[in-house]
């Protein structure tokens, strides 16, 4: 049995989980989602970009040709008990709203807002959050590094940020979560390339900085008061109610030093390590699943044990 963790916490690698048919070549796997009934929703740059499995792996069905190449932030959503995808796409600028089998509802294309966009300044949406109300929180990471606040129905309401390092600044904002653990809802921004999270009211007033026991955060994923995120410095890491680090899963320091990385030799991986993980989710058994930036895609299933 291959396992990670240490005496804090401990999961077994679930060794070949995803079986991808050959019809199917994965692309860069930058989100993976898990809904209620345990099946998983992977996202790459390939195409057929959104896959489903089950529990155990297996193949379900693919649908989502027209997001190859752009396949990025990804987002399952529960609204008034029924499940969509919130998606975003960095080649065609855009986030779209899905159903779970891929019918488009809603698309949101580059904001109106000509002293920030323009034919050379790009909007480059990175991941989505939603709240309760159903205002759609977009953050624009490999863009101009604003956060965008919209309706349900897509009307701009809000938008903040900008580049920069000082409070409420930011630099490569890459991931967006609604934290519901609190008191009051807030937004958890991975600002990235200031290797911190930014904390926000659900307004976009700046509250706080997160900035210990991190190495380039991407995302964010809660499951009870624990809150989840791969370091794409090659380890997940998991933080406690109080953000307070709990343990870093399957590090490799090495990794991301290596020449050509992330795209290094298939002899370089090991099933018990982590080179540029990218998007998480954690299943109702406490089962963590990984999807790493690295151009033929990689898939891990983490089994948590008692």
């Amino acid at each position: 049995m291959t396992t990670v963790g240490n005496n804090v916490r401990v999961y077994e690698v679930a060794e070949g989980w995803a079986k991808i048919p050959d019809s199917i070549q994965l692309g860069y796997t930058h989100g993976i989602e898990v809904d209620e009934t345990g099946n998983v929703y992977l996202f790459h740059t390939g195409k057929q970009s959104v896959i489903k499995f089950d529990q155990q792996g297996n193949y379900l069905s693919s649908w989502g040709d027209e997001f190859e190449d752009g396949a990025h932030g990804f987002l399952l959503h529960q609204e008034n008990g029924q499940s969509f995808l919130y998606v975003t796409d960095t080649k065609r600028s855009q986030v779209a709203k899905l159903t779970l089998e891929g019918e488009r509802l809603l698309t949101i294309d580059t904001p109106d807002l000509p002293d920030i966009y323009d034919e050379t300044r790009r909007f480059v949406p990175t991941d989505v959050a939603v709240a309760s109300n159903g205002d759609i929180y977009i953050a624009d990471g490999y863009g101009q590094s604003w956060i965008h606040r919209y309706s349900a129905d897509g009307e701009r309401l809000h938008s903040w940020g900008g580049a920069g390092s000082e409070p409420g600044q930011l630099k490569c904002p890459h991931g967006i979560s609604v934290d519901l653990r609190g008191a009051e809802p807030e937004l958890y921004v991975a600002d990235r390339g200031n290797n911190r999270i930014q904390v926000f009211t659900m307004e976009g007033e700046f509250k706080r900085i997160i900035d210990e026991n991190m190495d380039m955060p991407c995302n964010f994923y809660y499951y009870n008061d624990e809150i989840v995120f791969p370091d794409l410095h090659s380890r997940i890491t998991i933080f406690d109610k109080n953000d307070k680090l709990i343990t870093h899963l399957g590090e490799d320091q090495q990794a991301y030093k290596q020449q050509g990385w992330p795209n290094l030799e298939d002899s370089y991986f090991r099933t018990n390590r982590f080179s540029s993980p990218h998007g998480v989710c954690v299943d109702s058994n406490g089962d963590i699943y990984v999807a790493e930036w690295t151009i033929k895609g990689r898939v891990t299933k983490l089994l948590r044990q008692s």
